[in-house]
């Protein structure tokens, strides 16, 4: 655990920044506790707080945090291991030490936590803290301020979301680095699974397979990994299919390295040696999309507009096989696109694979450039603010052809005026198809984030013909 920190200025500065951002209060940053499966002890693989991992980089249970902006005071809280512990764990730091670690000089059990909160309200200081995902914080934060379940949503900071946003979304030359590393043990994971693959096989041994990747360079899956040959089921996480000749197999995973940054990434590849003519066609559509969405990356413009550009593209192929018809502009308009990409663009990464998103898609994604659409289609579009300098975010356009939507649509008799719906019916189980990069915005355009994976049909057949 202590190895796998920045040095201590690192987290102090980040702090300071936190606080100057703020203004005033108490912010109150919770880290995570272990989570048993099916009892107390057998426990899901531990992942810490990404917010707290960033302004306190310690990945141990059981801590929390105070900032105290208005008496400039740190704390870390935490209880000792007892000996009954350390049986089970082996000897740790102490919370002195491991606070000490990261610039933070003061510490207290864990419980204490509770009379400082108690104190700012008592004083009617301000009190930040935000939006939680993991029911036992929840509980902590409705026991402190004597709230019900129902009323905590309604008094978290903004003020504090807004702070963490601004500072995580830039990403330092430090954290780079480490995504470079995350984003290279991805690709090394697609690449296993390109040769690893052949027909007979079920999807869960190239799930084992890709694991096995991140494992052997010190990573983890930084999210559930999906293969599968039904790529048009969006998060199909079910891997129980036998790969066949003549299928498609969608590969959806990334790593997360041992500083808890994360690559996510999709390759699309035939389980034949080659793509077959129909397959061949739709994954350059989806290509065409994804370099024209790449091209695009710069500060200044807004990811929605790339978002509509690259629906316009996926517009555009599909009318060159006669799929769809009519005026492309005015077909992405009405969301006739979402026949075939029904989901947004991407979204920025980071500690987290779609980073932030805990604190709340749209405080991340959307800015006052930018509003919600509701539109199908579009409103799961997760990032829409004009791309800066310094962001990380993935590219990953698709075509899913979905025959439950389409009997949907056509009974509804919507977009006739763009869809050919009886030459759909030739594609009617062509499933997914998605191509994923990871990228970081630069100065004047964009940088790929680890090394490039084949995508091209050529790149891809070469991989696949030494299978």
């Amino acid at each position: 655990m202590m190895n796998n920190l920045f040095e201590a200025q690192v987290y102090i500065e980040r702090r300071a920044v936190l606080k100057k951002n703020v203004g005033s209060g108490l912010i109150v940053i919770l880290g995570n506790e272990q989570v048993g499966m099916n009892y107390d002890h057998n426990w899901y693989p531990f992942r810490q707080d990404s917010t707290f991992l960033y302004y306190f980089g310690l990945n141990v249970d059981g801590l929390a945090a105070i900032i105290d902006v208005d008496n400039d005071e740190t704390i870390i809280f935490g209880n000792e291991k007892t000996i009954d512990d350390i049986v089970w764990t082996g000897p740790l730091p102490t919370v002195k030490e491991m606070a000490a670690a990261v610039g933070v000089h003061k510490s207290e059990p864990y419980d204490a936590i509770a009379k400082h909160i108690h104190n700012t309200i008592q004083q009617k200081h301000k009190l930040h803290f935000t939006p939680q995902y993991r029911g036992s914080n929840k509980i902590k934060l409705q026991q402190w301020l004597k709230v019900s379940a129902q009323e905590l949503p309604n008094i978290y900071s903004t003020e504090l979301i807004r702070a963490i946003v601004l500072q995580r979304s830039y990403k330092e030359a430090r954290e780079v680095v480490e995504m470079h590393k995350a984003t290279l043990i991805s690709v090394d994971m697609h690449l296993a699974a390109m040769q690893f693959a052949k027909p007979g096989m079920k999807e869960y041994e190239i799930v084992a397979k890709i694991k096995s990747v991140a494992y052997a360079q010190n990573a983890t899956p930084s999210f559930p990994p999906i293969v599968t040959i039904h790529g048009e089921v969006l998060h199909n996480t079910s891997a129980n299919n036998t790969l066949e000749e003549g299928n498609l197999l969608l590969c959806d995973a990334g790593a997360s390295n041992n500083m808890s940054y994360a690559g996510d990434l999709t390759s699309t590849f035939p389980v034949s040696k080659k793509f077959s003519s129909q397959q061949k066609i739709l994954y350059e559509i989806v290509l065409d999309s994804h370099l024209t969405a790449v091209d695009m990356l710069k500060p200044g413009v807004l990811y929605k507009d790339i978002y509509l550009t690259a629906s316009r593209k996926i517009v555009e192929g599909m009318q060159d096989i006669g799929v769809m018809k009519g005026n492309a502009d005015e077909a992405v308009a009405a969301g006739a696109h979402a026949m075939f990409f029904q989901c947004g663009l991407g979204h920025m990464i980071g500690l987290d694979v779609h980073d932030m998103e805990g604190l709340g898609e749209n405080f991340v994604g959307y800015d006052d450039t930018c509003s919600r659409s509701q539109q199908f289609g579009m409103k799961s579009l997760r990032l829409a603010r004009a791309l800066e300098k310094s962001f990380t975010l993935t590219v990953e356009p698709g075509i899913y052809i979905i025959p439950e939507l389409i009997d949907k649509l056509k009974s509804e008799k919507q977009f006739l005026e763009f869809i050919n719906y009886d030459e759909l019916e030739k594609y009617r189980f062509a499933n997914g198809i998605r191509i994923e990069e990871d990228y970081l915005i630069t100065e004047t355009g964009s940088q790929i984030l680890g090394k490039r994976l084949p995508i091209t049909v050529d790149e891809i057949e070469a991989v696949r013909a030494n299978t």
